[in-house]
């Protein structure tokens, strides 16, 4: 009995599968165990027709093959070259061990790139589960960007057999690449960003607090909600937002890559942050996740180091609004279902935006608002106290003039992200100031007395809960890293409480 190894994928994740096969007599058969989708079933036709097409015998006997473990359900197509290839060697003096093969067939025999390899390999790349692949020749430009995996394209059936049976002259087809966009390097990490700006802020006049906030918010990963009349501007703040945030890591490109194959795209590998912008009517389960047999991401999981922009924000339903509170405090989701329970990552920015009012003139001075206060009252009340007291800011638009300037670009306001991302990694600082956890806070956000008793008196004022307190001290550590201060200093923490919600 020979073994190779392939994946699947459970949720997100890859979970390692062994391929074994036994070949034995009796009458001719060919069959696949082990809870196999019906894709890999099919694969029987590819595989014979493969080995006849290229002048292989299809041996006269019964032929079994294994997929384990046989409780975890298997999908895709690439298994055929594992099975493929099982056969072929079957009776060969190759070494197989620690060998993953990855590849669909076609009919001819040659070996066809399928995009799922790329975060399927990625995902055994990050639990130190793979070290050396066999793999479809024309994915290797994909694969390249993993780190620490030795990949061997082959682009046939025979060229895969002549690979395993002279592994001591095999050696890999490319190296890893790296990723082509600028970075600086702190330690031994690189932080990459780019110098793109498709929207810019210096198309955005006026809203100069709004624009502060918003630079507020990217430096520091704080969630924030615009409220203003309709065509203020929050939603143009809001899609020029992604382009100002920190620069990314390796592990943070590859992962966003990931998603965007998961999704359906090819690739970009490029140190963006995704924003993800779902309707108000969308379901729950597009939004969160689910599915009745297999747990599917949704945008919240697809979000992950990027933004979720929820526009018209009353608008959604109570059932989204009140689930949105856990991964919005604990950075991730979990679904649970008869068949799977999955967990995804989801360390998102959150970006809010509504009307003060239903008709939306309630703000504006040239306008009357139409609403009545009890109109108005139900209106905010669609948004609980428990999910606003998971927002950082709190931003009420400026009245827009004809004859206001543009102030920031988008290329200006970057660099100042940075240099406080910089000035926040040179204190030893891993995590945005929003995630940081109670033993980092006490760690890095150091008050001096000045900032201290302000805070000590909002507390007594506004009777702030725990919850309230450190998201207040956060926001002052961004605002203090924006000006390169070691303490949070009075300016800080009074700037800070003026994004409170009133």
């Amino acid at each position: 009995m020979k073994k190779v190894r392939c994946a699947t994928y459970e949720g997100i994740d890859a979970k390692v599968v062994d391929v074994e096969s036994t070949l034995t007599k009796g009458l001719p058969s060919f069959s696949i165990v082990g809870m196999a989708s019906t894709a890999i079933t099919e694969s029987k036709e590819r595989v014979k027709s493969a080995l006849l097409s290229n002048d292989f015998s299809f041996p006269p006997k019964r032929i079994t093959f294994l997929l384990a473990p046989s409780e975890l359900a298997k999908s895709g197509s690439q298994f055929d070259l594992s099975m493929a290839l099982l056969i072929l060697l079957n009776e060969s003096d190759a070494d197989l061990n620690g060998w993953f093969v990855f590849g669909e067939l076609g009919l001819d025999g040659k070996v066809k790139e399928n995009i799922q390899l790329y975060p399927l390999i990625l995902s055994l790349a990050n639990q130190g589960l793979i070290s050396q692949a066999v793999v479809p020749y024309e994915s290797l430009q994909k694969l390249s960007k993993i780190p620490n995996v030795s990949f061997y394209g082959v682009k046939s059936l025979n060229e895969a057999v002549s690979l395993l049976k002279n592994q001591e002259n095999a050696t890999p087809n490319i190296e890893q690449s790296e990723i082509g966009y600028p970075y600086y390097q702190l330690e031994a990490q690189r932080f990459y960003y780019t110098k793109e700006y498709a929207e810019d802020f210096i198309d955005v006049k006026g809203q100069e607090i709004a624009k502060r906030a918003a630079l507020i918010a990217a430096a520091g990963f704080h969630n924030i909600i615009f409220e203003g009349s309709p065509g203020c501007g929050k939603s143009m703040i809001a899609n020029r937002l992604r382009y100002i945030l920190p620069p990314m890591t390796e592990n943070e490109i590859l992962d966003v890559a990931k998603l965007e194959v998961l999704e359906g795209y090819e690739p970009q590998f490029k140190p963006h942050r995704t924003l993800k912008n779902p309707h108000h009517s969308s379901t729950p389960a597009s939004i969160f996740g689910g599915g009745s047999h297999k747990a599917k991401i949704g945008e919240v999981g697809l979000a992950n180091n990027g933004i979720l922009f929820f526009d018209e924000l009353p608008h959604f339903s109570k059932a989204v609004l009140e689930s949105l509170r856990e991964p919005m405090q604990d950075g991730k989701i979990r679904i649970s279902r008869v068949n799977s329970k999955v967990e995804y990552p989801a360390k998102f920015l959150f970006i809010g935006a509504m009307n003060p009012c239903p008709c939306g003139n309630l703000l504006d001075s040239h306008k009357e608002c139409r609403c009545s206060d009890l109109e108005i009252q139900k209106y905010k009340n669609r948004l609980s106290e428990p999910f606003l007291d998971r927002i950082d800011l709190n931003v009420v638009m400026q009245h827009v003039n004809a004859n206001d300037r543009p102030s920031f670009s988008s290329k200006e306001m970057h660099k100042t992200v940075i240099e406080a991302h910089i000035f926040c990694q040179k204190r030893g600082q891993k995590e945005f100031n929003a995630h940081l956890s109670d033993k980092d806070l006490e760690r890095f956000c150091k008050m001096d007395n000045a900032s201290n008793t302000i805070l000590q008196t909002a507390i007594e004022r506004f009777a702030l809960s725990f919850r309230s307190i450190k998201k207040i001290q956060k926001v002052a550590r961004t605002i203090a890293d924006l000006s390169q201060s070691v303490l949070i200093e009075k300016e800080h923490m009074l700037e800070a409480l003026s994004y409170r919600r009133r």
